[in-house]
Protein backbone atom coordinates (compact mmCIF):
# COMPACT_ATOMS: atom_id res chain seq x y z
CA UNK A 1 0.00 0.00 0.00
CA UNK A 2 1.30 2.92 -1.08
CA UNK A 3 1.72 6.57 1.37
CA UNK A 4 0.85 8.55 -1.71
CA UNK A 5 -1.70 7.09 -3.92
CA UNK A 6 -2.47 9.08 -7.45
CA UNK A 7 -6.24 9.77 -6.00
CA UNK A 8 -8.14 12.33 -8.20
CA UNK A 9 -8.71 13.89 -4.95
CA UNK A 10 -8.32 15.00 -1.71
CA UNK A 11 -10.68 14.74 1.44
CA UNK A 12 -8.32 15.58 4.68
CA UNK A 13 -11.13 15.31 6.87
CA UNK A 14 -14.21 13.28 6.69
CA UNK A 15 -16.34 11.28 9.45
CA UNK A 16 -16.49 8.32 7.32
CA UNK A 17 -18.07 6.06 10.63
CA UNK A 18 -20.49 8.58 11.01
CA UNK A 19 -22.70 7.83 7.67
CA UNK A 20 -25.21 5.24 8.12
CA UNK A 21 -23.08 2.75 6.41
CA UNK A 22 -19.78 2.88 7.46
CA UNK A 23 -18.49 0.14 5.08
CA UNK A 24 -19.94 1.66 2.04
CA UNK A 25 -18.97 5.22 2.65
CA UNK A 26 -15.48 3.65 2.95
CA UNK A 27 -16.04 2.20 -0.57
CA UNK A 28 -17.64 4.73 -2.30
CA UNK A 29 -14.44 7.14 -1.23
CA UNK A 30 -12.38 4.19 -2.53
CA UNK A 31 -14.66 3.95 -5.77
CA UNK A 32 -13.80 7.79 -6.44
CA UNK A 33 -10.02 7.87 -6.12
CA UNK A 34 -10.63 10.08 -3.31
CA UNK A 35 -7.91 10.03 -1.12
CA UNK A 36 -9.36 10.26 2.38
CA UNK A 37 -8.30 11.08 6.06
CA UNK A 38 -11.26 9.05 8.00
CA UNK A 39 -11.33 10.76 11.32
CA UNK A 40 -12.52 9.80 14.52
CA UNK A 41 -14.39 11.68 17.80
CA UNK A 42 -13.20 8.92 20.18
CA UNK A 43 -10.55 6.59 20.97
CA UNK A 44 -13.57 4.06 21.44
CA UNK A 45 -14.31 4.32 17.39
CA UNK A 46 -10.48 3.80 16.37
CA UNK A 47 -10.48 -0.23 16.26
CA UNK A 48 -13.22 -0.75 14.26
CA UNK A 49 -11.97 2.41 11.63
CA UNK A 50 -8.38 1.20 11.29
CA UNK A 51 -9.78 -2.59 10.65
CA UNK A 52 -11.66 -1.41 7.74
CA UNK A 53 -9.10 1.05 6.48
CA UNK A 54 -6.47 -1.29 6.96
CA UNK A 55 -6.22 -2.62 3.16
CA UNK A 56 -8.00 0.27 1.38
CA UNK A 57 -5.79 2.50 -1.17
CA UNK A 58 -7.02 5.82 -0.84
CA UNK A 59 -8.89 5.70 2.47
CA UNK A 60 -7.09 6.48 6.39
CA UNK A 61 -7.88 6.36 9.66
CA UNK A 62 -6.95 8.98 12.25
CA UNK A 63 -6.93 8.50 15.84
CA UNK A 64 -9.28 11.25 17.32
CA UNK A 65 -10.53 12.92 20.78
CA UNK A 66 -12.76 15.87 19.76
CA UNK A 67 -12.74 18.66 21.92
CA UNK A 68 -16.41 18.94 21.87
CA UNK A 69 -16.49 15.47 23.64
CA UNK A 70 -13.69 16.02 25.81
CA UNK A 71 -16.28 16.92 28.98
CA UNK A 72 -17.58 13.40 28.68
CA UNK A 73 -14.74 11.70 26.88
CA UNK A 74 -11.52 13.16 28.88
CA UNK A 75 -11.00 9.60 30.05
CA UNK A 76 -10.35 7.97 27.08
CA UNK A 77 -7.19 10.01 27.12
CA UNK A 78 -4.97 6.93 27.91
CA UNK A 79 -6.84 4.78 25.30
CA UNK A 80 -5.45 7.19 22.84
CA UNK A 81 -2.21 7.22 24.00
CA UNK A 82 -2.25 3.30 23.47
CA UNK A 83 -3.20 3.18 20.33
CA UNK A 84 -0.79 6.31 18.90
CA UNK A 85 1.61 4.24 17.67
CA UNK A 86 -0.96 2.34 15.21
CA UNK A 87 -1.03 5.12 13.28
CA UNK A 88 0.64 8.33 11.45
CA UNK A 89 -2.40 10.13 11.91
CA UNK A 90 -4.30 11.95 14.08
CA UNK A 91 -7.73 14.27 14.10
CA UNK A 92 -9.80 14.98 15.01
CA UNK A 93 -8.69 17.03 17.66
CA UNK A 94 -7.74 20.69 19.01
CA UNK A 95 -9.88 23.46 20.94
CA UNK A 96 -13.37 24.38 20.62
CA UNK A 97 -14.51 27.89 22.71
CA UNK A 98 -17.95 28.33 21.11
CA UNK A 99 -20.93 28.73 23.57
CA UNK A 100 -21.79 25.30 24.23
CA UNK A 101 -18.17 23.84 24.89
CA UNK A 102 -16.31 26.99 26.89
CA UNK A 103 -17.30 24.94 30.44
CA UNK A 104 -14.22 22.49 29.40
CA UNK A 105 -11.93 24.43 27.45
CA UNK A 106 -9.35 24.09 30.25
CA UNK A 107 -9.62 20.53 30.35
CA UNK A 108 -9.72 20.53 26.45
CA UNK A 109 -6.42 22.16 26.64
CA UNK A 110 -4.88 19.95 29.05
CA UNK A 111 -6.00 16.87 26.87
CA UNK A 112 -4.58 18.70 23.70
CA UNK A 113 -1.54 19.53 25.25
CA UNK A 114 -0.96 15.54 26.06
CA UNK A 115 -1.78 14.94 22.57
CA UNK A 116 1.04 17.58 21.03
CA UNK A 117 3.39 16.53 23.02
CA UNK A 118 2.89 12.79 22.68
CA UNK A 119 2.76 13.44 19.19
CA UNK A 120 6.28 15.62 19.50
CA UNK A 121 7.50 12.39 21.65
CA UNK A 122 6.75 9.75 18.55
CA UNK A 123 7.64 12.52 16.06
CA UNK A 124 6.56 12.56 12.10
CA UNK A 125 2.50 12.46 13.14
CA UNK A 126 0.34 14.88 10.75
CA UNK A 127 -2.78 16.04 12.54
CA UNK A 128 -5.78 17.59 11.82
CA UNK A 129 -7.05 20.15 14.30
CA UNK A 130 -10.23 21.87 15.29
CA UNK A 131 -9.56 25.59 16.29
CA UNK A 132 -13.26 27.10 16.61
CA UNK A 133 -12.82 30.59 18.32
CA UNK A 134 -9.28 29.28 19.42
CA UNK A 135 -6.53 29.91 16.64
CA UNK A 136 -4.55 32.07 18.36
CA UNK A 137 -4.55 29.70 21.74
CA UNK A 138 -4.27 26.39 19.49
CA UNK A 139 -0.78 28.37 17.95
CA UNK A 140 0.13 28.89 20.73
CA UNK A 141 0.07 25.53 22.19
CA UNK A 142 1.20 24.11 19.13
CA UNK A 143 4.78 25.93 19.00
CA UNK A 144 5.03 25.18 22.32
CA UNK A 145 4.67 21.27 22.14
CA UNK A 146 5.28 20.40 18.71
CA UNK A 147 7.90 21.42 17.29
CA UNK A 148 8.13 21.90 13.56
CA UNK A 149 10.20 19.37 13.03
CA UNK A 150 8.49 16.51 15.22
CA UNK A 151 4.95 16.60 13.32
CA UNK A 152 2.91 18.38 10.96
CA UNK A 153 -0.63 20.40 11.70
CA UNK A 154 -3.31 20.91 9.30
CA UNK A 155 -5.80 22.91 10.10
CA UNK A 156 -9.21 21.50 9.52
CA UNK A 157 -11.58 24.79 8.73
CA UNK A 158 -9.77 27.66 9.63
CA UNK A 159 -11.97 30.21 11.12
CA UNK A 160 -9.15 32.24 12.27
CA UNK A 161 -8.18 36.02 11.72
CA UNK A 162 -6.06 36.84 8.91
CA UNK A 163 -3.66 37.35 11.04
CA UNK A 164 -3.51 34.24 12.79
CA UNK A 165 -3.33 32.50 9.60
CA UNK A 166 0.01 34.44 8.59
CA UNK A 167 1.22 32.96 12.03
CA UNK A 168 -0.35 29.25 11.56
CA UNK A 169 1.48 29.29 8.04
CA UNK A 170 4.92 30.46 9.53
CA UNK A 171 4.84 27.63 12.17
CA UNK A 172 4.12 25.31 9.24
CA UNK A 173 0.70 24.88 9.13
CA UNK A 174 -1.49 23.25 6.33
CA UNK A 175 -5.58 24.35 5.85
CA UNK A 176 -7.58 21.86 4.81
CA UNK A 177 -10.84 24.10 3.05
CA UNK A 178 -14.11 22.69 2.62
CA UNK A 179 -16.76 24.24 0.33
CA UNK A 180 -18.81 25.57 3.06
CA UNK A 181 -15.86 28.19 3.64
CA UNK A 182 -16.82 29.93 0.47
CA UNK A 183 -20.15 30.71 1.40
CA UNK A 184 -19.07 33.40 3.55
CA UNK A 185 -17.09 36.69 2.92
CA UNK A 186 -14.95 36.46 5.39
CA UNK A 187 -13.88 32.66 4.48
CA UNK A 188 -13.91 33.34 0.53
CA UNK A 189 -11.34 36.36 1.82
CA UNK A 190 -9.43 33.37 3.85
CA UNK A 191 -9.41 31.27 0.74
CA UNK A 192 -8.07 33.86 -0.88
CA UNK A 193 -5.07 34.27 0.80
CA UNK A 194 -3.91 31.44 2.21
CA UNK A 195 -0.49 30.60 0.75
CA UNK A 196 -1.73 28.26 -2.55
CA UNK A 197 0.97 25.56 -1.38
CA UNK A 198 -0.85 24.97 1.98
CA UNK A 199 -4.02 24.31 0.92
CA UNK A 200 -5.92 21.06 1.11
CA UNK A 201 -9.53 19.96 0.47
CA UNK A 202 -11.70 18.46 2.85
CA UNK A 203 -15.82 17.75 3.14
CA UNK A 204 -16.07 17.21 6.88
CA UNK A 205 -18.84 15.23 6.16
CA UNK A 206 -21.69 14.22 6.80
CA UNK A 207 -21.84 17.73 8.50
CA UNK A 208 -21.64 19.85 5.62
CA UNK A 209 -24.21 19.52 2.45
CA UNK A 210 -23.78 19.22 -1.10
CA UNK A 211 -26.97 19.70 -3.05
CA UNK A 212 -29.11 19.25 -0.37
CA UNK A 213 -27.54 15.83 1.27
CA UNK A 214 -24.38 15.10 3.23
CA UNK A 215 -21.07 15.78 1.55
CA UNK A 216 -19.10 12.49 0.79
CA UNK A 217 -15.11 12.19 -0.47
CA UNK A 218 -16.25 12.64 -4.13
CA UNK A 219 -17.67 15.60 -3.73
CA UNK A 220 -14.09 17.55 -3.19
CA UNK A 221 -14.21 18.44 -6.97
CA UNK A 222 -16.94 20.86 -6.37
CA UNK A 223 -14.92 21.98 -3.50
CA UNK A 224 -11.85 22.25 -6.08
CA UNK A 225 -14.05 24.35 -8.19
CA UNK A 226 -15.24 26.35 -5.27
CA UNK A 227 -11.70 27.79 -4.75
CA UNK A 228 -10.81 28.17 -8.11
CA UNK A 229 -13.83 30.38 -8.71
CA UNK A 230 -12.60 32.21 -5.39
CA UNK A 231 -8.83 32.19 -6.09
CA UNK A 232 -9.74 33.38 -9.78
CA UNK A 233 -7.91 30.42 -11.10
CA UNK A 234 -8.20 27.22 -13.19
CA UNK A 235 -9.73 24.39 -11.63
CA UNK A 236 -6.80 21.95 -13.20
CA UNK A 237 -4.75 23.91 -11.42
CA UNK A 238 -6.38 24.29 -7.96
CA UNK A 239 -6.81 20.22 -8.30
CA UNK A 240 -3.32 19.51 -9.30
CA UNK A 241 -2.22 21.96 -6.63
CA UNK A 242 -4.42 19.98 -3.83
CA UNK A 243 -2.28 16.69 -5.32
CA UNK A 244 0.89 18.28 -5.23
CA UNK A 245 0.48 19.64 -1.67
CA UNK A 246 -0.65 16.40 -0.36
CA UNK A 247 2.62 14.61 -1.58
CA UNK A 248 4.30 17.28 -0.07
CA UNK A 249 2.64 16.73 3.07
CA UNK A 250 3.27 13.11 3.12
CA UNK A 251 6.37 13.03 2.18
CA UNK A 252 7.58 15.72 5.32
Amino acid sequence: MTESPPASGVDFHCHLDLYPNHEAAIARAEAANIYTLAVTTTPKAWTRNLELTRSTRFVRAALGLHPQLVAERAGELALWERHLSETRYVGEVGLDAGPRFYKSFEEQKLVFRTILERCADAGGKILTVHSVRSAPTVLDMIEKHLPQHRGIVVLHWFTGSKRDMQRAAALGCYFSVNAEMTRSNRGRILVTEMPLDRILTETDGPFTQMQGRPAEPADVRLTVSSIADVRKMATSTVSDTVRKNLQALLKA
